[in-house]
């Protein structure tokens, strides 16, 4: 009975350390799931900018060899991304798949224009570059009119000013939260070791002795758990990169590979230095204190 007592204190060590390295590595992931989202928070700004279409409808009169030329010109332009030309047969049979009859037969006559959709640079999409472009794009002879929602383009810039503020706020608050969690869970593994700390300092150990071991463990903690919490990036990226890859610059491996340092070391030096105030604090306690 006497042998099993050393097994089950030490499958109880083990199992609290485990626990708290697990407890680490999940906070850590999450940690590293803001970051994340904080560094591609302007990427995503862009892609929902870049989805404002404009529309340039073109006049009956333009001829197809001046269309393809203005297309030509416009895909040289330093502002837009991209252009696609709708011819008005096209217009009118997905207007007809949107409607669910067809409207020219009814008509008898094909009311719609030929029209070149325009996407643009995240840059030019608000209201102040788009009113000066709308002027630029009504010079060319061919164009008849521009269209594009000018109220969801207002709506669109002044709600990312106020999201990126909140998402500022919120990052702060989840970082001091985070660091709050790991070391009340190092503080509550080392409570459980508070009466070994009394006992060895009753028989004469140093404080710096006593420290010791307790902050190594921190610091392999702190590795294990940021090794987790980057495994756990990984499997993250190659599961979802295709559906993320719009809104997460997968490319950019030096980032990626900074955000993961980043989690790596954060892990390390929270661990150590909780684990230092949280020994630190159980040193100075009376026998009497322990208890409560």
């Amino acid at each position: 009975m006497a042998k099993n007592k050393p097994q089950k204190l030490k499958n109880s060590l083990f199992s609290s350390y485990f626990s708290t390295t697990i407890s680490i590595s999940m906070i850590l992931f999450l940690f590293g799931l803001l970051g994340l989202l904080l560094i591609n928070a302007q990427r995503l700004s862009d892609f929902m900018k870049e989805n404002i279409g404009v529309t340039l409808i073109l006049k009956e009169s333009a001829k197809e060899v001046d269309i393809m030329k203005l297309q030509k010109t416009l895909e040289a332009a330093n502002f837009i991304k991209s252009t696609k030309f709708i011819g008005k047969e096209r217009a009118a049979a997905e207007l007809k798949n949107e409607l669910g009859e067809d409207f020219v037969d009814f008509l008898g006559f094909n009311p719609l224009l030929s029209s070149i959709d325009v996407t643009l640079y995240a840059g030019y999409a608000n209201p102040d570059s788009l009113a000066f472009l709308e002027r630029k794009f009504l010079s060319h002879n061919e164009i008849q009119e521009v269209y594009y929602q000018r109220n969801l383009v207002k709506q669109l810039n002044t709600n990312v000013k106020k999201v990126s503020i909140i998402l500022l706020a919120l990052s702060l608050l989840m970082f001091f939260i985070f660091a709050a969690l790991i070391n009340n869970t190092i503080r509550l593994s080392i409570y459980s070791k508070r009466f070994l700390i009394n006992t060895m300092q009753l028989v004469g150990a140093t404080r710096s002795f006593i420290r010791r071991p307790f902050v190594a463990k921190s610091v392999f903690q702190g590795i294990y758990g940021g090794l987790i919490a980057c495994f756990m990036f990984l499997i993250l990226f190659f599961s979802y990169q295709k559906d993320l890859k719009s809104f997460i610059d997968f490319q950019n491996l030096t980032t990626l590979a900074l955000l993961g340092g980043s989690i790596f070391f954060m892990g390390i030096f929270i661990s150590l230095i909780s684990t230092y105030l949280a020994v630190n604090k159980f040193l100075r306690m009376r026998f009497d204190q322990l208890f409560y």
